[in-house]
């Protein structure tokens, strides 16, 4: 397993803990896959991904079999329990070696700059806190790696955003894993430093009535390269 250098603090094994929605999450997102055409959202998702890529909440492993055969690692990180037993299953049937590490996306347990390319997958929603998440990210991927990202979030009109945003203040994130309804996840990738690229909004269910969890976006980003003034800094610094 690739592990954090020494100083970078400890990360709990089971940092989150939702047995009852983890059970339901794994049985509605395979159903999924066919009813609401995630497996091709999965296609788009990580086309042309090569070298090492670090999924970040990697959930019940549902990625693992669209993962192309240029990548050559994917580490995955999963913090609940049963949903990390899966992905470990699914990871035995995936073409390309999937190796599931348990770890938080604020402390992920990888050294810096380890990564070609991270993965987000529905995952920026629940987390519980974006900004160290995504600094997180930033700190294990190389200078110029890709980020590939489908999350949900705001969208709708202002009837749905007061709807979201009062189902994140009760009871919807107690009853979903921690999910939020009103983030925006392109927004806090760009407020995190990373350079965005081509991304689209995209309804699911693409027909039938508009949900909470309907606004979704399929997208690129990247870690910026150093800027001169930052590679000396970071020379001087080793």
């Amino acid at each position: 397993m690739p592990l954090r250098s020494a100083d970078s603090g400890k990360v709990p094994r089971d940092a989150v803990h939702h047995p009852l929605f983890a059970r339901y999450y794994a049985r509605i997102s395979v159903s999924a896959e066919t009813k609401l055409g995630m497996g091709g959202v999965r296609d788009r998702l990580l086309a042309g991904l090569s070298g090492r890529v670090i999924e970040i909440g990697a959930g019940n492993g549902l990625n693992f079999a669209h993962y192309p055969s240029t990548v050559s690692e994917v580490v995955a990180i999963e913090p609940e329990r049963l949903l990390r037993q899966l992905a470990l299953e699914a990871a035995l049937r995936a073409d390309v070696p999937v190796d599931v590490v348990p770890g938080a996306a604020e402390a992920l347990p990888v050294k810096s700059e380890a990564f070609d390319a991270a993965v987000l997958s529905l995952v920026l929603c629940s987390v519980r806190d974006v900004p160290r998440a995504l600094c997180e990210m930033r700190r294990v991927l190389r200078p110029g790696a890709t980020v590939r990202f489908f999350e949900h979030g705001a969208g709708g009109g202002r009837v749905m955003s007061y709807t979201q945003r009062g189902l994140d203040r009760t009871l919807w994130p107690r009853l979903n894993g921690g999910c939020h309804l009103a983030r925006e996840p392109v927004a806090a990738l760009r407020d995190a430093g990373f350079e965005l690229g081509p991304y689209r909004q995209l309804l699911m269910p693409e027909k039938g009535p508009r949900l909470p969890t309907s606004y979704c976006v399929l997208g690129s980003a990247w870690r910026p390269r150093l800027s001169e003034t930052e590679a000396a800094s970071e020379q001087d610094a080793s």
